[in-house]
């Protein structure tokens, strides 16, 4: 780690991250890609925003494994403080097993809103966290050797019980509603999520927290920065490569995380820290970067507020304005400026919670 310095090129990343997750709850990919603007370098853009159906890969379906992958990074970071503060193995169990608590609960608890019904539903990226959060930190003290370990055999157990599962009408390891994934989601919810997404996704998306965890570790080691900068591009690289070749046996789907989904995305995922972290923590090049920082400083809050009505409550007190001010560009434009507004009021909300040293925490 470059000594006595906060690595900004993690705080970075985390906060481009969250800002993007603010501009999809403020509609503004969703705007893109309406019809006022089919065929045009917008739509394609917009388009790049949303999820792929089923197989393949778009730049969104990234989000959530860098979500998951930067949790694990500032895991290092954040228990050795604790440790050095003077709290022992067991206390910082104890936090982690709250967190992980409370992760499950506001996870669960966004379902229940959305549903305006008791529901206990466990696909949400809060839930599956509180899974990923708890495995990283039981595997964290020990060597890197076992940890990769760990993660390898989280793919080997995902690969083998789909391909392997019989089960009549979940027998189909890479069909979208026919596979394990979706059998579990009968078993313990009875019934399955409505864009094919699997609380199983927890398992294997898990080796993106480990995956983090190693990289903090390897950061935080006093050893030369640009060769850490090359692991991590050269382990990006090859991760690269393994994943999208075994597409051709086991095919990329974020919506049930396969092993190729889990093995690409950690190599595009590496490929982007090791950018920031050349950039601004090797070169110092760190002009303009306080924005995403000061959002992802409150992330949670952030993904929270958005998530229970806080953006379409910000949405309702803007539009009105913007529609009549902007109404000469038309319905299309009108909406597309009116979501950027949303974008940038969310944002805003951000940088004045971080300028009042008002940080809201698990």
């Amino acid at each position: 780690m470059i000594e006595n310095e906060r690595l900004h090129s993690l705080d970075f990343f985390r906060g481009i991250v969250m800002l993007l997750l603010v501009g999809e709850a403020a509609e503004v990919f969703k705007v893109m890609t309406s019809e006022h603007f089919a065929g045009s370098w917008l739509y394609w853009l917009g388009g790049q925003f949303h999820h792929v159906e089923w197989h393949g890969l778009a730049f969104w379906d990234l989000i959530q494994p860098s979500f998951m992958f930067i949790v694990g990074v500032a895991m290092p970071f954040s228990f050795q403080k604790r440790i050095a503060a003077g709290d022992d193995w067991n206390s910082c169990f104890g936090h982690v097993l709250k967190r992980s608590a409370l992760l499950l609960f506001f996870g669960v608890s966004l379902h229940i809103y959305y549903s305006q019904a008791i529901v206990f539903e466990y696909w949400n990226v809060l839930s599956q966290l509180s899974f990923t959060y708890l495995l990283a930190f039981l595997i964290m003290r020990k060597p890197a050797l076992f940890q990769i370990g760990v993660a390898i055999g989280l793919l080997v157990f995902t690969e083998a019980i789909y391909r392997n599962f019989s089960v009549a009408g979940f027998d189909q390891p890479f069909t979208a509603g026919q596979n394990f994934g979706a059998w579990f989601d009968m078993l313990i919810m009875g019934k399955l999520s409505g864009g094919h997404w699997v609380t199983f996704n927890a398992v294997p998306t898990a080796v993106h927290t480990i995956l983090g965890v190693l990289v903090g570790q390897l950061l935080m080691d006093k050893g030369d920065a640009v060769h850490k900068f090359q692991i991590l591009v050269v382990t990006g690289l090859l991760l690269l490569l393994a994943g999208y070749s075994f597409d051709l046996v086991t095919p990329i789907v974020k919506r049930a995380v396969t092993t190729s989904f889990v093995i690409v995305t950690s190599g595009w995922v590496l490929i982007f820290v090791a950018i920031c972290y050349w950039v601004i923590d090797i070169k110092k090049m760190r002009k303009g970067i306080m924005i995403p920082i000061m959002v992802g400083m409150n992330s949670i809050f952030i993904y929270l507020f958005t998530n229970i009505g806080g953006a379409e409550f910000t949405h309702g007190i803007i539009a009105p304005f913007t529609k009549a001010i902007f109404s000469w560009t038309g319905e299309g434009g009108s909406e597309l400026i009116t979501s950027l507004a949303v974008w940038a009021t969310l944002t805003y909300l951000c940088l004045w919670l971080y300028k009042r040293k008002i940080f809201f925490k698990l």
